[in-house]
Order: C-alpha cells, then sequence, then structure tokens
C-alpha cells in the first residue's frame, strides 16, 4: 500500500490560515519535495480551487504571474504536473490532471492507496481531519513557524478521538520554523 502524508503550516498558537504565514524560498523548496514524493495530490474542493488558482499554468500565455519570484518557480512546476483527485459533492467537473472523488471516503481513499506508487499527499484541514477520523493517514507533517497569529482556523477542531503519533524526523529551517514529522503510533 502507498502511504497517504499529510503536511500543513501553522503558527506556534494553532492558526493554520495560510495568509497568516510567511514561507520563503527555503520553505518552497521543502514543500516542492514533499509533493516530489508523492504520485498523486488529494484535495477537498476549497483547497483544490486555491491552489489550481495560485499555481496553474496560464494555458494562454504559459507565464507566470509577476507576483511569482523565480525560486517559487519549482513548487509551482512540481504541483502544477502532479495528477490529483479532488473530494467535492458540490463541483461538476475538474480539470487542472485532476478527477473527481465522490461517494464514500473511506472506500475511495483505500482504494487509492491499494494502487502502486510512491504515496499520495492530502493537503488542507477539513478533509485531513476527515482522514484521520477515518485511521487513514500514515504520516504528519507540521511546519511550526515561529509566529503568534491569535486568530484563525485551528487543525482538527471536533476531532471525536485522541490520535497518538510518534515523532519520526525533526527539520529546523533558517526562518526559525520547524517541521516535525509523525506517524500514528500502532
Amino acid at each position: 500500500m502507498q502511504p497517504l502524508r499529510y503536511s500543513i503550516n501553522v503558527t506556534l498558537d494553532g492558526c493554520c490560515d495560510h495568509r497568516a504565514i510567511v514561507a520563503d524560498e527555503e520553505l518552497h523548496r521543502h514543500a516542492a519535495d514533499n509533493l516530489a514524493r508523492a504520485d498523486a495530490l488529494l484535495f477537498g474542493r476549497v483547497v483544490y480551487e486555491m491552489m489550481e488558482a495560485a499555481w496553474r499554468v496560464p494555458a494562454r500565455t504559459g507565464v507566470r504571474p509577476d507576483w511569482m519570484p523565480p525560486w517559487m518557480t519549482p513548487f509551482a512546476r512540481t504541483i502544477d504536473a502532479k495528477r490529483k483527485y479532488v473530494v467535492s459533492s458540490t463541483l461538476d467537473r475538474v480539470d487542472w490532471n485532476a478527477e473527481l472523488v465522490r461517494g464514500d471516503l473511506e472506500k475511495a481513499v483505500q482504494q487509492l492507496k491499494r494502487e502502486s506508487g510512491k504515496g499520495l499527499f492530502v493537503a488542507g484541514v477539513k478533509l485531513p481531519l476527515a482522514l484521520t477520523e477515518l485511521g487513514l493517514i500514515d504520516e504528519y507533517e507540521f511546519v511550526v513557524h515561529p509566529r503568534l497569529a491569535g486568530h484563525g482556523p485551528t487543525l482538527f477542531a471536533g476531532l471525536s478521538k485522541y490520535v497518538d503519533l510518534k515523532l519520526v524526523s525533526r527539520l529546523e529551517f533558517g526562518s526559525g520554523a520547524v517541521a516535525m514529522r509523525y506517524e500514528p503510533r500502532s
């Protein structure tokens, strides 16, 4: 079975609003490396639409937007090229190398995990909560930023049971952020 990995940026006070976090070149490189470890990405509708708006190469021009510095290009290329599965009951169609996932979430994700490959990567807040409830995430990475936001959504709000994790690696960045990787305890 291929593993399902989850990574998210979070502030010291638990905020996971992407607008509250400053990702520099080193963190973008780390994120691109994470995506490269997966054969496909699993998104909910909100994250899919947000990522597509930011990172899809414009079909008409093929030129990246002015706001994107050159050091973001490897991340943009990596996410743009990846196969994507989108969990949504409201979207009628998707493109950007994507396929809709409908019906029973547990069965659909188990089927994806049974396919051969080096892994799947999930992003967001709501979908990872549902996948955690189902016990389907094999690896969690929290990139903790040295910032207090004082607002915003937090991770795993409403989780129905404890999930015990064991630390498997830790990586410090020049910005002071720390990536901690965990696996569920058996």
